[in-house]
């Protein structure tokens, strides 16, 4: 995966103001991009429930809520902080949506002053996610982020 899918995904949003929608197409474009993953989508934080509830996303059906500060995703959530997990399996407290899984990246993003959700993407490969992938990707949550701002 390089950049030049952040100057794709400005075309892909560009005159779409629908949230749903064009999460909706950015993990379905993300899914068609990036090789070895098995799971990527968008949680939404509700805070009537404060847990993340999932939004659109593209493989295997997964975990409807997670509480905040749980897993990987409620960790990065709660922290407000990016997550690369070389080896689920090792991290405390990880839920297993799926077992086929075995490494992690989670991306938290916001719509104004406070954190929103989180990006996930999951791979059967261990130590999958680089810094580079990291980079390219909050490059990507930059951008789809200020399209509602």
């Amino acid at each position: 995966m390089d950049k030049s899918i952040l100057t794709s995904l400005k075309a892909l949003i560009e005159g779409e103001d629908n949230l749903t929608a064009n999460l909706a197409n950015a993990s379905a474009f993300i899914n068609q991009e990036m090789e070895n993953i098995n799971w990527v989508g968008f949680y939404i934080f509700s805070k009537e429930s404060d847990c993340l509830i999932l939004g659109p996303f593209q493989g295997k059906p997964a975990c409807v809520r997670i509480p905040n500060g749980k897993g990987v995703c409620g960790t990065a959530f709660s922290q407000n902080k990016t997550l690369r997990v070389p080896d689920v399996h090792e991290f405390p407290g990880h839920i297993a949506c799926d077992e086929a899984s075995r490494s992690e990246i989670v991306i938290p993003f916001r719509f104004g002053n406070s954190v929103s959700g989180v990006l996930d993407i999951d791979s059967p490969v261990t130590e999958r996610f680089t810094p580079g992938d990291e980079d390219i990707l909050s490059g990507f949550m930059e951008i789809l982020t200020e399209h509602y701002r």
